[in-house]
């Protein structure tokens, strides 16, 4: 053996090592350099360079094993892209459906155009939304199940909202059960109900539609014109179908809270309404509101929530809470913003058991213990106590309420015996006349307007015992019936009227009760937490209002309770700010805080 053999025999073994760390040492740096390569690159950008191969195979037709024929024109496509993005797609391919065999398949009710966008979109996931395309991607995500890009076409229309484009874009939300979009839609149109309705699209709004904006509690108007013009607007846009709607929406515009020189100008003259005989009485009922206040509670009296008006409570004068102090006190109370504000105290007026009533906005008080024939007025407007003409009789215990612009006082206690006497107070000549008498004599009871006639409900009798009687007042025969008889028979009881039916409570009951005049029916309504007595009982925005009174313990009380008649449901309010009984309570209007 030679040398050079005897060496290259003797070093083998350490060439086989030295080569065995030169392939392993190549080996990990290559793989180190390939780690470091994927760091540097991350999955994003891996699925990236799939995705755009991929868009590349689709568009020279490669490896596709799919196409869509959709308007006329083919897309080659692939099956796993489709059903990675569409929902849609995922059931045709993967189940047992006729197309996941077909090589073509047929998508209907999607233009090419916006195809072709939404492969664009699944195959690299950008895709410009735009006003020009935005309504066909959205019909297309819808139909495909394209979630995300749904979802975006959705904030895209979002972000457009305007007064100019609102309706039809709930139009097209509703379409399609995007309740997001069209909530989104319904909020601009009803806080923007001005502008929106100068605007074409409004002009296209079907009657039920229009009437369900109308009679929306979250219309936001400052002003009732508002509203009248755009009935009107809507109305002349077509007057030869649309005219004989005309009726049906005045109904829910609130023309007797319209300016009354624009009434006169704008509505009395108009041309429209003066060919429609239908509205006259709803013309009528302005008139009457303008002449007499507000004596029934109608709707269309009470302002709007977002309405430069607001209805408020005002609590005159009562007791406290151990019936020994005579309070002075007169506060409105606003249930919106549950704020109180103070208002001129009564006038050296320290009587308890007196009438109250609210005549064209201003609030009036008459009688009180112990016998008095003092009246006074609260001028709302110049927010001061006027001394009117006291009462022929004086009386306690009685009630007061308006009717045909005048004020009735009506029985009452004189501290010997209850009097069946009425008097009724002119505003025109300050003074009051007998009228037609009661035909059973009672005090506290309850006395109410309604139908343009006054009701007196239950009442004390003597000392000890009440009735149950239901006497009606008729000014037109200036003579009263006997109705059908209260399910009752209590004294210190309040009532009020809304939209047609008269509500009792007090006299220790625990239960409101119901009387519905046009049937002449009695009805137990819902039972409160307590019996109460002498409370204060106001109409305000569509609910009744008890507020405070006397309890079982026959002390004061400070609580407060909203009755919804069209829920059926009863609320405490917050408290009052002291505990009071036999105190005024009546309603008016006010001019809305600056917000």
């Amino acid at each position: 053996m030679s040398y050079d053999e005897v060496t290259s025999w003797a070093l083998e073994p350490l060439k086989g090592e030295l080569d065995y760390e030169t392939s392993h040492l190549e080996n990990s740096i290559q793989d180190r350099g390939e780690k470091l390569h994927l760091r540097s690159c991350g999955a994003s950008c891996h699925s990236q360079e799939i995705l755009q191969s991929l868009n590349i195979y689709r568009k020279s037709g490669m490896f596709t094993d799919v196409v869509l024929h959709v308007d006329g024109h083919d897309y080659p496509s692939h099956r796993a892209i489709l059903s990675a993005n569409s929902s849609y797609f995922r059931a045709m391919f993967g189940g047992n459906h006729k197309e996941s065999c077909l090589h073509v398949v047929n998508i209907q009710k999607i233009s090419a155009s916006t195809m072709g966008l939404l492969l664009d979109y699944m195959y690299g996931g950008h895709l410009t939304i735009q006003e020009d395309n935005v309504e066909g991607i959205l019909q297309a995500s819808d139909l495909l199940h394209i979630d995300r890009l749904l979802e975006a076409c959705v904030k895209f229309l979002e972000n457009q909202l305007h007064p100019c484009n609102c309706v039809g874009i709930m139009k097209f939300a509703d379409s399609f059960s995007i309740a997001s979009l069209s909530e989104k839609s319904k909020k601009v149109m009803l806080e923007g109900f001005a502008e929106v309705s100068c605007h074409e699209e409004f002009l296209e709004l079907s009657k039920e539609e229009l009437v369900e904006y109308l009679t929306n509690e979250q219309l936001v108007v400052a002003k009732e014109e508002a509203v009248f013009e755009a009935v009107m607007r809507w109305v002349n846009n077509n007057q030869s179908s649309r005219r004989q709607a005309l009726r049906e929406l005045l109904e829910h515009v609130k023309l007797p809270l319209l300016d009354p020189t624009y009434f006169l100008e704008k509505v009395e003259m108009d041309k429209t309404i003066r060919g429609c005989t239908e509205c006259f009485p709803l013309l009528h009922e302005a008139r009457m509101y303008y002449i007499l206040g507000n004596e029934d509670n109608s709707f269309r009296t009470r302002p709007r929530c977002s309405s430069d008006l607001s209805e408020v409570i005002v609590i005159i004068g009562g007791c406290d809470k151990k019936g020994l102090l005579k309070l002075p006190y007169t506060e409105s109370y606003r249930p919106k913003t549950r704020q109180w504000t103070s208002l001129p105290s009564l006038p050296g007026y320290s009587k308890s058991e007196f009438a109250a009533c609210a005549l064209k906005n201003n609030i009036y008080i008459s009688g009180g213990h112990i016998n008095s024939s003092e009246a006074w007025m609260l001028n709302t407007q110049l927010n001061v106590w006027i001394k009117i003409a006291p009462l022929n009789k004086g009386r306690w215990r009685h009630r007061m309420a308006a009717l045909k612009g005048g004020i009735y006082a009506v029985g009452g206690f004189d501290g010997a015996r209850r009097l069946s006497s009425v008097e009724r107070y002119s505003a025109f000549s300050n003074s009051w006349s007998e009228v037609c008498p009661l035909l059973e004599a009672v005090s506290s009871a309850a006395l109410v307007t309604c139908m343009n006639k006054l009701y007196v409900i239950s009442g004390a009798v003597d000392e000890y015992a009440n009735t149950d009687k239901v006497q009606c007042f008729d000014p037109a025969d200036n003579k009263w019936t006997f109705l059908a008889p209260s399910p009752f028979s209590q004294r210190c009881i309040s009532g009020v009227a809304l939209d047609g039916v008269i509500y009792v409570v007090g006299g220790m009951l625990c239960t409101v009760f119901s009387y519905d005049p046009a049937k002449d029916v009695w009805s137990e309504v819902i039972n409160l937490p307590g019996p109460l007595e002498s409370c204060g009982l106001a109409v305000c925005a569509g609910n009744i209002y008890i507020l405070g009174g006397s309890d079982e313990s026959g002390e004061g009380t400070d609580k407060a309770f909203v009755f919804g008649p069209k829920t059926r449901s009863l609320h405490v309010e917050p408290p009052l700010q002291r505990c009071i009984s036999y105190h005024g309570c009546v309603t008016i209007l006010q001019k809305a805080e600056a917000r």
